[in-house]
């Protein structure tokens, strides 16, 4: 096998018999009857075609996910408290949050060339506890500083479970439904963020928010459950397992190869897409919760009740843009919701004083245009990378551009002290026409298979 990766423009021929993708050579197929594998329609055909051990590769990777939402939502949900308890500015607030993507741009990248040196599924461990024991620290600290170095190390976790979990999946997975696949597992970030609020809200009106707001950090400690579980039932795709024993444990050229001439075009380009499509995503996910708070004046209560809408939306979009980026293509997936989660963006910061309502309505197809953008990405992200170089591919370019996007939300906090917080969120709007102008510099990847 060489051992040379094939270039992203010349990638195999998409008409091949789904039998010789990547998820039959994993061996994603044992253990289904020869009319199973016929039965390519229906809801859950995504699903039927992981076999027995990439539907439990894909439970891993739900469960981590979910749980990397959670606690990455831990911060957001507390901050007006926290920035009452240290005296704050919502610019040190907003730091918060940059300095957690910063760094998992670090923790994204290490973790995908780990991913390629030890496997996926180690790699997935190590990226759950690292995430889970720095956000119960957060609750420990003593001091806005020490706060800010303990969610900075949190970072290092969050960064590179989600690029880990989906190439583990996306290994597994059929050409013909890996975009849905993917944007499943995409899907398990609202389920996380909705348990989020819901325990925000138990424990907000439980304990003084003096307490309150570490007593959601300490729940923190929840993904540790899962590493027993991946632990015990997870296994790396046969592919993957052998493409590392060919290269040596030993090698770091993963790395450097996704910045040689072959790969240098797709990666600089899928960096500046990410960042685009996270600069937004992370201004709203940040600051949503401190508008509907500080100039809508919600409860607690009421800031959960508006959320739910905002997440019902997410949950469902990203369950249908994993659906319309195997049916349209990647690049047209991200195009038609990056348009339209602008212009969601520009009428939620526009609605009039006193119209709450609205709020709570414009909330649904919010949450749902700027989560349906990110369900190609698992998919499209794995596809632009060949096997022996897609953890570091995947995990540079996502978390480089979560890194730099993460500048947003701090340009937010620090606008908002004389635009507001709702003229502040307009600036998401640029992070997504980024996202497109970077289309122009990828191929489309529909029907690729994984080699």
């Amino acid at each position: 096998m060489s051992s040379k990766p094939p270039s992203p423009a010349n990638p195999p021929n998409p008409s091949a018999s789904p039998m010789a993708d990547g998820a039959a050579g994993d061996g994603a197929t044992e253990g289904i009857a020869p009319d199973q594998l016929r039965d390519d329609s229906g809801a859950f055909a995504w699903l039927r075609a992981l076999g027995p051990r990439g539907r439990r590769a894909f439970g891993g990777a739900f469960g981590g996910y979910a749980l990397d939402s959670y606690d990455f939502f831990t911060l957001p949900l507390s901050m007006v408290a926290i920035a009452a308890y240290f005296g704050l500015d919502n610019g040190q607030t907003g730091l918060l949050t940059t300095v957690t993507l910063v760094v998992s741009a670090i923790g994204g990248a290490a973790a995908g060339v780990l991913a390629d040196r030890i496997g996926r599924v180690k790699a997935l461990m190590i990226t759950v506890i690292t995430y889970a024991v720095f956000t119960v620290l957060c609750g420990f600290a003593p001091n806005y500083e020490m706060l800010l170095v303990f969610r900075g190390l949190q970072g290092l976790g969050f960064g590179g479970e989600w690029a880990v979990g989906a190439i583990l999946v996306a290994e597994y997975a059929s050409s013909k439904h890996r975009g849905r696949t993917l944007g499943a597992i995409q899907s398990s970030w609202a389920v996380g963020w909705a348990l989020a609020v819901v325990v925000y809200t138990l424990v907000f009106q439980t304990f003084d928010e003096n307490t309150a707001w570490r007593v959601m950090f300490f729940t923190g400690a929840l993904p540790a459950l899962l590493v027993i579980y991946v632990r015990r039932s997870v296994q790396d795709a046969p592919k993957a397992t052998e493409q590392r024993k060919q290269a040596g444990k030993g090698s770091l050229d993963s790395f450097a190869t996704i910045f040689k001439p072959d790969l240098l075009r797709t990666t600089l380009f899928a960096v500046l897409l990410s960042t685009g499509v996270q600069g937004g995503y992370y201004t709203l996910a940040t600051w949503v919760p401190t508008y509907l708070k500080s100039e809508r004046g919600l409860t607690v209560v009421g800031t959960g009740g508006y959320l739910t809408f905002l997440i019902s939306g997410a949950f469902i979009g990203y369950l249908t843009g994993g659906y319309l980026t195997d049916k349209l293509g990647r690049k047209r997936n991200i195009t038609l919701f990056a348009f339209l989660s602008a212009a969601c963006i520009v009428a939620y910061t526009n609605i009039p004083e006193g119209a709450n309502t609205l709020v709570l309505v414009l909330g649904f197809p919010l949450g749902f245009c700027m989560s349906a953008i990110f369900s190609g990405f698992g998919s499209f992200l794995s596809e632009l990378y060949p096997t022996a170089v897609r953890g570091s591919g995947q995990g540079f370019t996502y978390n480089t551009g979560r890194a730099v996007g993460a500048f947003f939300p701090t340009l937010v906090g620090f606008l908002s002290e004389s635009w507001g917080v709702g003229g502040a969120l307009i600036f998401g709007a640029v992070g997504y026409a980024l996202a497109v102008v970077a289309l122009f510099g990828l191929p489309e990847t529909r029907g690729r298979e994984l080699l």
